[in-house]
């Protein structure tokens, strides 16, 4: 028997969230050094020298590599969403749906 999660799809799968994690992570970092440039511009090039580190280029070069993996994965996605489905992929999205609402309603109910 096969385990479902050596399956290539699930490793992409896997990636994706990965990639989206480690981006998201990193876009609160990008923006605080991005804010130095409006506020203090002397901080910004001093940071801005640690950009030559040879650590700080491989871990640029990790960046883009989430970031392309992340793209690509969401080029997947859209192929998955826009291409012809078979009626067992509807019927499991359909139920996903709904018990995204069942869920959502059972939260709202306790909250009101």
């Amino acid at each position: 028997m096969k385990v479902a999660r050596a399956h290539p799809l699930w490793l992409a799968y896997l990636l994706h969230r990965l990639s989206g994690l480690g981006l998201a992570l990193f876009l609160p970092l990008h923006f605080w050094v991005l804010s130095y440039a409006l506020n203090d511009a002397a901080k910004l090039d001093a940071f801005l020298t640690l950009t030559e580190m040879p650590l700080v280029k491989l871990a640029e070069f990790g960046l883009v590599f989430l970031l392309a993996v992340h793209f690509f994965g969401g080029l997947r996605l859209i192929a998955l969403e826009w291409l012809p489905w078979s009626a067992p992929q509807k019927t499991w999205a359909a139920a996903a749906v709904a018990g995204s609402f069942l869920v959502s309603t059972t939260f709202l109910l306790q909250a009101i």
